[in-house]
């Protein structure tokens, strides 16, 4: 998700800004706005942003002095010019201090929307780029890491993969030093480094990059910067996981391919339900031992370890996305008996909620 500044000092043009931001596509949102440089700038001591649109005169502090103070204490973002004013040197100096535009009002859609479309590639070519150097840095001096993920991958091994992707996550939180942005694209370069390592397994992958537009809100504040990006990368890295998993695997019947997506589907959406094998093997028509030993086959676990797993990402989602109490999130999830959801979760994660709480936030 893309998050912009909108700062104008014509409200407006804010709102309609906003609205064409909005409307470009769904992972760039406008999570805040300003009348002028400096309540941007006093905005920014308290939310995150990745790009800031601003306009050039305005009182107070104008667009050219906020440019300079966003370069000088937020070095992740980009910034966009919106003017009035068809001045060479205003957009001399705009350039000077690598803006990535300089748009004239009133505003054309068509331009506006391919500088948007720039702003979102430069975004995350940078992360790459910086995601790569690092990652080429630092693994020569971890190959134990790599070893142990490929390990897991060619034995098609799930059940431990939950802890060994929290410890990788700590791992790579080191490496980008408080640069917590950076750690989505580091986990992408992560899994794509595996997937080179596992070429002579006949892997071929092309990895899908999930979204997280549900996870947390337009506005994140300067404190969930940390616990929002662990997040984002722990699923990164869970959905890659899965696919190598499935890889590894091999080319599946259809048949059997098509009755265990049904069945996990099914579970999907109503995991938090009284589940029942006859249940499962009325749906697909299957009688329920021979679905219980091809659901196994095809996935290397049992449905009702699916069912359980479904229900402590669920858990996990809730643990770090709301205030809930343990016992709510527990009952919320499919329990009613809080040490029982304790002990699953303690068995799937490696830690108890709460330690597992401690250890992403701490």
């Amino acid at each position: 998700m893309i998050r912009v500044l909108v700062v104008d000092d014509t409200p407006l043009i804010r709102e309609s800004l906003t609205k064409l931001i909005e409307g470009f596509n769904d992972t760039t949102v406008v999570s805040g706005n300003a009348s002028n440089g400096q309540k941007a700038l006093d905005w920014l001591g308290e939310y995150y942003a990745d790009l800031c649109i601003t306009d050039i005169r305005m009182p107070v502090m104008d667009g050219l002095g906020l440019i300079e103070q966003i370069n000088a204490k937020y070095p992740w973002m980009m910034s966009m010019v919106v003017s009035s004013y068809d001045d060479f040197d205003y957009a001399k100096h705009s350039i000077q201090l690598r803006a990535l535009d300089y748009i004239l009002k009133p505003i054309n859609l068509k331009q506006m929307k391919a500088a948007l479309s720039t702003a979102s590639e430069q975004l995350s070519e940078s992360r790459r780029r910086d995601a790569a150097f690092i990652l080429l840095k630092k693994l020569p001096h971890h190959r134990s890491w790599i070893e142990r993920w490929l390990k897991q991958i060619r034995t098609t091994h799930t059940e431990t993969m939950p802890l060994l992707i929290v410890e990788t996550l700590e791992l790579l939180e080191g490496w980008v030093e408080g640069k917590y942005y950076l750690l989505n694209e580091l986990s992408n370069a992560w899994l794509h480094m595996l997937i080179e390592e596992l070429t002579d397994d006949k892997i071929v992958l092309q990895l899908e990059e999930g979204k997280d537009l549900k996870m947390g809100e337009k506005r994140l504040e300067i404190s969930s910067i940390r616990s929002y990006f662990r997040l984002c990368a722990v699923r990164r890295l869970e959905e890659g996981a899965n696919q190598l998993i499935s890889a590894m695997k091999g080319v599946r019947d259809q048949q059997t391919v098509r009755v265990v997506d049904v069945i996990k589907n099914y579970i999907r959406v109503h995991f938090t339900e009284d589940i029942s094998l006859q249940s499962l093997s009325e749906l697909v028509s299957m009688n329920k031992t021979y679905m219980c030993t091809l659901f196994k086959q095809e996935t290397g676990t049992t449905v009702w370890n699916f069912i359980v797993a479904e229900r402590m990402i669920a858990a996990r989602d809730l643990l770090m996305d709301s205030s809930l109490k343990v016992y709510e999130i527990a009952n919320q999830t499919g329990y009613e008996n809080v040490k029982h959801f304790t002990g699953l979760f303690k068995k799937h994660y490696g830690l108890s909620p709460l330690d597992y709480k401690r250890r992403m936030k701490s």
